[in-house]
């Protein structure tokens, strides 16, 4: 329970430390979880001092809450057993345990800082989950679940509600219990964003890394094609990095590796992330068409050049136009353009008019992203370099994004949260009928095995037994290029003694 506290209170305090410390015992019944919030942050050239400390009583049958040592909350344990053949006793009892006691923290904090978060006491990253397990049940009530017990606003839980129903819907069609998913990953990119932390390497530098890396990643995925022949393979997806950043032969020379290794005949979607613009041509287009390749992603991020620029995105937004136009006439009817809403210096209306010119283009299905301040982007290690550049209004682009998206045939279909995202907010995949990008839904909902080739790819797998349920564990290979070409034998041996 004691680091469970953390994220919901840095929700509150984005841009400030915060400690958790589990002080002791101080009755048999009782434990003192203390929190504290202190940081001084510069903020526009003025110093933004923020110094508390919440002090929670956590007891078996009551829970209080302090404030800078003056009392702001206390509730008793109020347990009403909601039977749940799919967790045990003991869990279903913690879980609400916890729920009330964010709860009585959500009110004192709402009241202290004067805002409330739209996701209410949700930290994790799949909020859907709940709802999509629900749905399964056929279970009423979902909004009204979702509010009462997560204080989760209307908004978000309407979304949540047919985001899931969406999810459920395309997965009945899929016996996605008996199959897997294969992600094959690309480390490379042609520059590197200010927001990014994946464990990208700009081409330029690293170029030199890619035939050793490609010899690598070949000898990984022929070793993994043994480990599910008794599953389906069901989707694919190529990501990174931008997987379009290595030069045409190498990339054919990998989907031509994985039609070899694997048996495809099950395989419904085939999905490229050719994400950078500036990475695409006429000669890797043909490739992937010519491959059978189902969907692709073009993504702009931002169609601001000033934008871009400040990014670090080393490509215009001509180039993006003219790339989804040149796949447009190549053939391909699958396309998604991601967007980001809280990009460095935009305002409303820059996003407003991004969205307005990449509905011109009609992509098939938009993916809108809340800005994710993460720990190793140059955004944050670098951040006077960005000073007095903070986004405003991202609440406000995030809805206008969901009504634009909902008036233009456009449908939620995935929905996903991540550490730190701005004003607490959330990534939503919009798609056309038919559109959706499977593959998507399947890593979110953690409803299959997902194999995973490449630096920094992260496996996951699920046990299923009658007396423990599911069961979630993972094999990550490192993300560092020149290791993972040193160590790829080990990356094998893991990922072959975890399956």
């Amino acid at each position: 329970m004691t680091q469970e506290v953390g994220p919901l209170i840095k929700s509150y305090y984005p841009k400030h430390e915060v400690e958790i410390k589990y002080i002791g015992d101080i009755s048999e019944t009782a434990n003192i979880v203390n929190t504290k919030i202190n940081s001084e942050e510069k903020v526009l050239g003025e110093i933004s001092e923020c110094n508390k400390i919440f002090r929670l009583s956590l007891r078996e049958n009551e829970f209080l809450i302090y404030l800078d040592n003056e009392f702001k909350d206390s509730e008793m344990f109020n347990y009403i057993d909601s039977p749940d053949p799919h967790m045990p006793y003991e869990k279903r009892k913690r879980r609400a345990y916890k729920n009330q006691l964010f709860r009585a923290l959500f009110r004192v904090m709402s009241e202290e800082t004067g805002r409330k978060l739209p996701w209410g006491i949700l930290t994790g990253v799949r909020p859907t989950k709940l709802l999509f397990e629900r749905l399964k049940n056929k279970t009423v009530g979902n909004i009204s679940y979702m509010v009462n017990e997560y204080y989760v606003s209307p908004q978000k839980a309407g979304l949540a509600q047919k985001t899931a129903a969406k999810e459920l819907q395309l997965l009945e069609k899929i016996d996605y219990e008996k199959g897997y998913s294969l992600y094959v990953g690309f480390p490379f990119c042609p520059s590197i964003c200010n927001y990014c932390s994946f464990g990208s390497h700009p081409i330029a530098k690293f170029g030199h890394l890619a035939e050793d890396y490609i010899a690598a990643l070949l000898k990984e995925i022929e070793k993994s094609s043994e480990l599910l022949k008794d599953k389906k393979l069901q989707t694919i997806y190529f990501g990174g990095g931008t997987p379009t950043a290595v030069t045409a032969e190498q990339l054919g020379r990998v989907i031509k590796k994985v039609k070899q290794c694997f048996d495809l005949k099950d395989c419904i979607e085939f999905t490229v992330e050719a994400g950078r613009p500036d990475s695409i041509d006429e000669e890797k287009l043909s490739l992937l068409k010519a491959e059978g390749i189902t969907r692709i992603s073009i993504n702009p991020q931002t169609m601001n050049q000033r934008t871009l620029d400040i990014i670090g995105r080393k490509h215009t937004v001509e180039q993006t136009i003219e790339a989804f136009k040149l796949a447009r006439k190549m053939g391909f009817d699958n396309i998604n353009m991601d967007l980001i809403a809280g990009l460095s210096g935009e305002c409303f209306d820059d996003f407003k008019n991004t969205l307005t010119d990449v509905g011109k283009l009609d992509p098939d299905c938009l993916t809108v992203h809340t800005l994710a301040l993460k720990r190793a982007a140059r955004l944050t290690t670098q951040k006077e370099d960005y000073e007095g550049l903070d986004a405003s209004d991202v609440g406000q682009m995030v809805d206008y994004a969901a009504e634009y998206c909902m008036e233009h045939g456009y449908d939620p279909y995935y929905l996903y949260r991540q550490k730190n995202m701005t004003e607490s907010l959330e990534n939503v995949g919009y798609a056309k009928p038919g559109k959706e990008g499977l593959y998507n839904i399947l890593i979110m909902e953690e409803v299959q095995m997902i194999l995973a080739c490449g630096a920094g790819a992260s496996s996951k797998f699920i046990y299923r037994n009658a007396e423990n349920g599911r069961r979630f564990g993972r094999v990550e290979n490192v993300k560092n290029v020149s290791e993972y070409i040193s160590r790829i034998d080990e990356m094998i041996a893991r990922k072959t003694e975890s399956f």
